[in-house]
């Protein structure tokens, strides 16, 4: 049997040839009009992508991608018992949340063979139970990632855990540890309704803030771990990973003590176009979302479960969410090639105006004094509620569709009886030093109305 290229037998068509062609087919119709579109990020969208216009960047990507999963601390055992069933399931890392301190032998100890990562969001900063945690975890040969995200808290909470001082104090000292200690939160932003070179931006933002301490002290990063929310914007989704790798190697060749510091990322789909009512078509938005986070290179993937708007953790819904997973890995083959993205035209040019634009704002809020400035001043969360409002009024309008809620709802579907958590943004009533920024799922108000009518 011969081998042959395929093709070979058909010319090249150059790009101008190919917009002459569609000119020609568009019988008079302007073709910016007709057929480009811009995004909420300000990218013009193209009908095609073409080699001589599209610059290819190299992309960084793991060899292969890990299912993790979510398990909540309340009880340090029953939460390593649960681990552990969801790694004989099929689970490859595990994200441990936590309100409090914990039995750190009694959750680790168990987990010691199973040779996976093991990721944690302690709610809290206490630094003699996190230098507990690293050395329990580095002599059980346990790989962690402690998340530290200093800034990410005074995003959410609207203050420091502490003080700025005492809490870039503990932070020093837990740096002095040759661990993975440092996080930044995207998924906040994503939530909350930033546009994706916003996400971008904020988060090298805080990459700088990151790096900017750890050379002024001296210390080294082993890694930083971007904690990453995917929207719906499938191909643009891709493309925002690729950019995050492409604006990190950017940011740390500009510092001496980071160019070995690896660029980590957990991606998880987003909550905000997530719903209450139909909500079993958060399958299938939470099946196109991990899709986008594997092709655009995530370490890791931690799918949402699709009741987890209003249902308590459960055994179904866990299941359900890691079986899309392993679904895509082991029966659709998404495991199989490394970088399956390189060389599409489509995404090598999201990628490029994705990292140029979010790199522009990058060095807008450098100038004008860094990003905890504009945070104290409300700037950043001024910009993020007038992009959320904009993306608010078109789903009101009805121009964003969810199915379901503003689109085809179901009027049988009654949700009032069957609520364990309250599925709304909760006020909480508080003294801060900033204003924090609030994640909102778009359907709120819709889903509010639609339960005071219920029978």
């Amino acid at each position: 049997m011969t081998k042959k290229k395929l093709f070979t037998d058909f010319s090249p068509v150059s790009a101008k040839a190919y917009k002459q062609k569609i000119q020609v087919d568009l019988k008079g119709d302007d073709y910016n009009e007709t057929l480009v579109w811009k995004s909420p990020e300000g990218i013009h969208v193209k009908p095609f992508y073409h080699r001589e216009t599209s610059i290819t960047t190299p992309h960084q990507a793991p060899a292969q991608w890990r299912i993790g999963e979510n398990v909540f601390i309340l009880d340090a055992k029953i939460a390593s018992i649960t681990a552990v069933k969801a790694i004989s399931n099929g689970t490859e890392a595990i994200h441990f949340i936590a309100d409090k301190t914990f039995g750190i032998e009694q959750l680790l100890k168990p987990l010691a063979n199973e040779n996976i990562p093991l990721y944690f969001e302690l709610r809290f900063l206490d630094n003699a139970f996190a230098k507990a945690l690293l050395e329990k975890a580095l002599s059980l040969n346990i790989t962690i990632y402690l998340n530290i995200d200093l800034i990410g808290n005074l995003v959410k909470d609207g203050n420091w855990y502490h003080s700025a001082q005492k809490d870039h104090n503990i932070l020093q000292e837990l740096l002095t540890h040759k661990c993975n200690i440092l996080s930044i939160d995207m998924d906040h932003y994503q939530n909350a309704g930033a546009t994706i070179t916003q996400q971008l931006a904020y988060a090298i933002c805080h990459a700088n803030e990151y790096f900017n301490f750890a050379e002024g002290h001296e210390l080294s990063l082993e890694s930083i771990h971007f904690n990453v929310g995917i929207g719906s914007n499938y191909f643009f989704e891709i493309a925002k990973l690729r950019a995050l790798r492409q604006l990190f190697r950017t940011l740390k060749k500009e510092y001496k003590t980071t160019s070995k510091t690896a660029c980590h990322i957990t991606a998880q789909p987003s909550k905000r176009n997530k719903t209450l009512y139909d909500y079993n078509t958060n399958m299938l938005r939470t099946t196109t979302e991990c899709m986008s986070a594997i092709l655009g290179g995530a370490n890791t993937i931690i799918n949402r479960p699709y009741d987890d708007v209003y249902h308590k953790t459960n055994e179904f819904g866990q299941r359900i969410s890691r079986n899309q997973l392993l679904v895509l890995k082991k029966e659709s083959y998404f495991d199989a090639v490394s970088n399956p993205a390189d060389g599409t035209y489509y995404i090598e040019s999201l990628t490029t105006e994705l990292a140029t634009n979010a790199l522009k704002i990058f060095k807008e809020i450098e100038a004008s004094g860094g990003f905890l400035k504009q945070l104290k001043e409300g700037t950043i969360q001024r910009k993020i509620k007038e992009r959320a409002q904009k993306e608010q009024e078109a789903f009101d309008k009805g121009d964003i569709h969810l199915l379901g809620t503003n689109i085809h709802p179901n009027p049988q579907d009654k949700m009032k009886d069957t609520m364990e958590l309250y599925p709304f943004v909760k006020q909480k009533p508080r003294k801060t030093i900033i204003e924090p920024v609030i994640a909102k799922r778009l359907a709120e108000m819709h889903e509010k109305e639609r339960l005071e009518t219920e029978d």
